[in-house]
């Protein structure tokens, strides 16, 4: 009787058991749904490379994006790790499906290495992305006078004759 009693108990916990983790297999499943649908950034690229470029040039280069999940992108801020780098971000919402660029200009006018970070933040899945610059800014070269071509005068003065 009381190993009836205990077969009894135990057969209800097993149950109960399986019947918790089919649940939560289920909302792990429902839950999953939904990220499907919340919106990607997805870069074409995450650095730049500008290579060696000279001073005063243009510092300006793009990272296109696309939002590859269902609902509305929107990039909350866009901030570079220092003043000398600047970028621009659209402030309308990217529907899925669209891309988009981030436009971040560089003041070329300092020289040497460029190894900068800028940080997206948005609603997307991925959340917060950082995207960098890297380069080296050279000083453009001292410009050289032209030859100094003789006068005419300088010529008769070096010839043999004399007045």
């Amino acid at each position: 009787m009381k190993n009836n009693k205990l077969l009894r108990v135990l057969c209800l916990l097993v149950l109960c058991f399986s019947f918790s983790t089919l649940s939560v297999q289920g909302q792990s499943k429902e839950g999953s749904k939904k990220k499907s649908k919340a919106p990607v950034i997805q870069f074409d690229k995450t650095t730049h490379n500008y290579g060696n470029i000279m001073q005063g040039d243009d510092g300006e280069c793009e990272f296109k994006f696309k939002n590859t999940g269902k609902e509305p992108l929107i990039l909350t801020n866009v901030y570079s790790s220092c003043g000398c780098t600047v970028p621009a971000w659209p402030k309308e919402p990217i529907m899925g499906g669209k891309t988009e660029v981030i436009k971040v200009k560089y003041n070329t006018s300092r020289l040497g290495t460029i190894n900068k970070r800028v940080t997206v933040i948005s609603n997307a899945e991925n959340g917060t992305i950082e995207l960098y610059i890297k380069g080296n800014v050279s000083a453009k070269p001292a410009e050289t006078l032209p030859e100094k071509s003789q006068s005419p005068v300088e010529s008769k003065q070096t010839s043999k004759q004399p007045f």
